[in-house]
């Protein structure tokens, strides 16, 4: 009986090691929050934003037992032109006065052929929460020379801006919008988990 008991538990104990997650910081000196909406139609204007952070929960290797989580400051948003930047934080886009974050919580993610994968969770803007898939591609891991450890990843997906409350509408002469609904989510993430050993900045 005492050796049953010795045995389970040293199987627990192994089952709990084998999904241990660590703490892997979004490294935003490396990594790009992108977007891209039509303009006037027939062209495509892109932008991101510059201040976000983000931490995700993951041993390693299975991805689909990661967990991620991002805040990014609505007014850091940029499209390189000051006038128009102007005009996304205010009322008619982010309200960036009144919604200051933009958040995204994963709940699910699922590996696909070789480095693929799908990431699903809620995103919320102007205070309005919705699921949001986004296709991946993992890019692998490097140690650098302190030791620290880095991953890579790109990430890609659509959202409607109207489901968010961006609801600015000005159309054109032959029933166009002025600004698409459809704002395509451009990522290039590196994570860094850094080693216990490494000098703390």
């Amino acid at each position: 009986m005492v050796r049953q008991f010795v045995r389970i538990a040293a199987i627990l104990a192994l089952g709990a090691a084998a999904v241990q997650a660590d703490t892997w910081n979004v490294d935003t000196a490396h990594t790009s929050i992108g977007f891209s909406v039509k303009h006037l139609v027939i062209s495509t204007i892109h932008g991101n934003f510059t201040d976000f952070d983000g931490t995700v929960e993951w041993d390693g290797k299975d991805l689909a037992a990661a967990s991620i989580g991002v805040t990014i400051q609505s007014k850091s948003i940029t499209t390189n032109q000051e006038r128009r930047d102007g005009h996304l934080r205010s009322n008619d886009f982010f309200a960036v006065d009144s919604f200051p974050t933009l958040t995204f919580k994963s709940t699910k993610v699922v590996k696909g052929e070789g480095d693929n994968f799908q990431v699903t969770g809620d995103l919320t803007m102007r205070g309005r929460t919705h699921p949001v898939t986004l296709n991946g591609t993992f890019g692998g891991t490097v140690t650098d020379q302190r030791g620290s450890v880095h991953a890579g990843f790109s990430a890609e997906g659509t959202i409607n801006r109207q489901d968010f409350g961006v609801s600015y509408s000005a159309t054109l002469d032959n029933g166009g919008l002025v600004v698409g609904n459809d704002v395509k989510i451009q990522l290039e993430v590196e994570l860094v988990k850094p080693s216990p050993e490494a000098p703390k900045k």
